[in-house]
């Protein structure tokens, strides 16, 4: 009995020993399979950009033969191309009317939507459920509808030609989406903060400068992303509007790289392109980690 009982005893220890080995084999197995296919779902999104990116060092000869990733005969012809500009225009000029009209757009729309959420979401005013629901109503109302009567607004007012088509929605707070984003930030928002700033004598004013904005800083900077990323690649509001190459946009330019001959220079165009998409990787890297920080407006229900 006592022979028995201790065999009994060493093989559950050795069942006990076992298990966990084979629980740590399991989880390293997973682990393994999991990032196999992370990397291969990265691999996957990533290619187009590679591929870009490699092929603007491709000569305009390996276009259509050279189907492969990599060139066969690498050349810094096409950055060299692009950058002597097109149409007489140096390359820096589409960037900085680019530069110009995304950052018009990003101080536009913060500060404009900012204030029509404050409104939406904290003052009380007749008819405030109506004219909220209009605005939201505003976002099934398609671009396309609209382009002719504000091309004929602009055009009899004489600012065709001129960033002013282009930036003057953006401060009248004609983005329901931003709006609409800012708003349920704010209603999210613990009215008690503002009630304690009107007992110190602050009017709507001073609470919004001075506590709704500080508050919905991840808002702000979710807007200002979408707003930079969307007006730097904007190609219909500026083809409608900008006719001076000297005006146009970094997306006017691509087309101009292909228009410019009978066959277009891919080469360039993709060089480009490649510049082209630099600003806004930049501008997300710099920015996109206050996205995460909506963790500190959290707490303050509690």
């Amino acid at each position: 009995m006592t022979a028995t009982r201790a065999m009994l005893a060493v093989d559950e220890r050795e069942l006990r020993q076992a298990r966990p080995k084979s629980a740590r084999t399991r989880r390293r197995v997973g682990k393994i399979a999991w990032l196999v296919g992370i990397l291969a779902l990265t691999a996957v999104v990533l290619y187009p950009l590679i591929w870009m990116f490699a092929a603007s060092f491709k000569p305009h000869s390996e276009f259509g033969s050279n189907m492969g990733l990599l060139p066969e005969n690498p050349t810094i012809d096409n950055y060299i191309t692009v950058l002597g500009g097109v149409a007489g225009v140096p390359l820096w000029q589409f960037f900085a009317n680019s530069l110009i009209l995304a950052v018009g757009s990003v101080i536009g729309i913060v500060l404009s939507s900012s204030m029509a959420a404050y409104a939406f979401a904290r003052l009380d005013f007749r008819g405030r459920p109506v004219f909220f629901t209009i605005m939201i109503g505003t976002l099934l109302l398609p671009f396309h509808v609209l382009i002719i009567p504000q091309y004929m607004l602009f055009r009899n007012l004489g600012l065709v030609d001129t960033f002013v088509p282009l930036l003057l929605g953006k401060f009248l707070a004609t983005e329901a989406f931003f709006v609409f984003l800012m708003v349920q930030f704010i209603r999210n928002l613990p009215r008690e903060l503002d009630e304690a700033a009107r007992i110190d004598g602050a009017g709507h004013p001073r609470i919004f400068f001075s506590i709704t904005l500080p508050l919905i800083k991840p808002a702000l900077i979710t807007s200002s992303i979408f707003a930079f990323i969307w007006s730097w690649n904007d190609f219909l509001g500026p083809l409608l509007y900008l006719n001076s190459p000297d005006k146009q946009p970094v997306p006017l330019a691509l087309r101009i790289f292909n228009d410019q001959t009978s066959t277009s220079d891919l080469g360039a165009t993709i060089a480009v392109s490649v510049l082209a998409l630099l600003p806004v990787l930049a501008f997300f890297i710099i920015f996109q980690r206050f996205l995460v920080e909506g963790v500190a407006t959290q707490g303050l229900k509690g």
